[in-house]
């Protein structure tokens, strides 16, 4: 280990900027996140250090530094542009004991400014010694990605709780095993989903009973997006990695099912035109009956899970249960597909408002209010309509929408299986018989079909 990683309390503690450009702005923003009083020295200032001195977050000084600027600084960032300058100021700040960074020069340099995860009161740091500042960086996204935002309301639950659980648990290690049963638990997942109040009711509940409590099962509603695992949400791939059973439907797709945890009980309750696995209501008790059972719970549906995925329903019978939940939203098909095909929902040249509906035929029917889906300057988005498709473009022309209104098909969007078939609303039916598209797929009418050949960034 070349460096020891120290945190510094540099809070309303004097720290010296020596210039004025954006890098150093950008050092003395990291500095006043930490809580220190700033003075920086430079003939002029950049946009963001002018800013700061606007809000009066910074003290500024127009001139050349001198060595006596070192005075009482608890540290000292060198950011000039100038080489020699940047050699005076480190050697003159080593010789006074004064922690020097000068920027991209380790060599320089007495300490590193890592790249930083803040998660406050959690801080994570990370350093590759100035070796790779772009690494440090692309490791931190990594880590952004695997640790919640509510690690910091979780810290600060623990600082509360932290004496009483000291008084409670003589021995350290069934100390060790509580707080890592409570930070990995019931407890844990109501602070990341802001249930605050529920948490310290299970946190009072578990030392009454000397054992971490919450632990009765929850349930992820979790929308998985169009089909790109990519398009995930960190908190979904987090609660999936949690999961002891997953309940899925038809349109998840294979590689998003894949990022669950590998070990969970995989239930399949998928629907198909005419044919049930499951009925809705079986489900609902499904569910219940699971979380009741002590599990976690992920009800993994494709895009999201409040737009035509019955989620309402669900969350409906597990609130009338007691069941604790969550819901975590998905991209749903309509932007994701319209994403990738290069077909923007809305358009300030073609379209002004979007609408989303059910193409689901029932006994080979569509009660629509077609009259409101054929008013000009919008888009049409239709879901599940592969099989009504001759049937809702028949009944928009009879509502008044022009034969020659472009339309596009897009099969399995997002996915290296996506497939767009465009053309009118005159043809799109011809064209899915000849070409026999399959599910999932999304029908767009509407002006903004045209962008396609021209915005069409997405080729598999």
């Amino acid at each position: 280990m070349e460096l020891l990683p120290i945190f510094l309390d540099i809070r309303d503690k004097p720290c010296l900027v020596v210039g004025g450009g954006e890098v150093a702005g950008r050092k003395a923003g990291l500095l006043l996140r930490a809580g220190a009083r700033i003075r920086v020295i430079a003939p002029g200032l950049g946009p963001t250090l002018s800013s700061l001195k606007q809000q009066q977050a910074i003290n500024h000084e127009a001139r050349e530094y001198r060595k006596e600027d070192l005075g009482q600084a608890t540290l000292v960032v060198a950011a000039t542009d100038d080489a020699g300058l940047n050699r005076r100021i480190s050697r003159e700040a080593q010789r006074s004991g004064t922690p020097v960074n000068v920027v991209d020069q380790p060599e320089l340099s007495s300490f590193i400014m890592p790249s930083i995860i803040d998660r406050s009161p959690v801080i994570a740091a990370v350093s590759t010694g100035g070796a790779s500042p772009v690494l440090a960086r692309l490791i931190r996204a990594r880590l952004e990605s695997l640790i919640p935002a509510g690690y910091g309301r979780l810290a600060e639950l623990a600082s509360r709780y932290r004496e009483r659980v000291k008084q409670r648990f003589s021995d350290t290690t069934a100390r060790r095993r509580f707080w890592e049963d409570v930070l990995q638990g019931g407890v844990a997942e109501r602070v990341f989903s802001g249930h605050l109040e529920e948490a310290d009711r299970l946190m009072e509940q578990a030392l009454a009973e000397k054992r971490p409590s919450g632990e009765a099962g929850e349930v992820y509603l979790i929308g998985g997006g169009p089909g790109d695992p990519d398009l995930l949400t960190f908190r979904a791939l987090r609660l999936m990695q949690r999961a002891d059973v997953v309940v899925y439907d038809r349109l998840v797709a294979e590689p998003i099912l894949d990022l669950v945890r590998r070990d969970a009980e995989r239930i399949y309750a998928g629907k198909e035109n005419s044919h049930h696995t499951l009925s809705q209501g079986e489900i609902n008790r499904l569910l219940v009956k699971l979380a009741r059972q002590g599990k976690r719970v992920v009800r993994l549906k494709g895009g999201d899970p409040f737009i035509f995925g019955r989620g309402g329903e669900e969350i409906d019978t597990l609130a009338e249960q007691g069941i604790p939940f969550q819901v975590v939203p998905g991209i749903t098909a309509a932007s994701g597909c319209a994403s990738y095909a290069g077909i923007p929902i809305t358009h300030r040249d073609y379209a002004h408002a979007a609408v989303f509906v059910t193409g689901h035929l029932k006994d080979d029917h569509l009660d629509l209010n077609w009259e409101m889906l054929a008013q000009p300057n919008q888009t049409v988005v239709f879901y599940m309509g592969l099989h009504g498709l001759p049937l809702i473009c028949r009944k928009l022309v009879e509502h008044g929408v022009p034969p020659e209104m472009p339309a596009a098909l897009v099969q399995q969007g997002t996915t290296p299986q996506q497939r767009v078939f465009t053309g009118t609303i005159a043809t799109l039916a011809e064209i899915a018989a000849r070409e026999k598209p399959r599910p999932p797929t999304l029908i767009m009418v509407g002006e903004v079909v045209r962008l396609r050949d021209k915005l069409n960034w997405y080729h598999t």
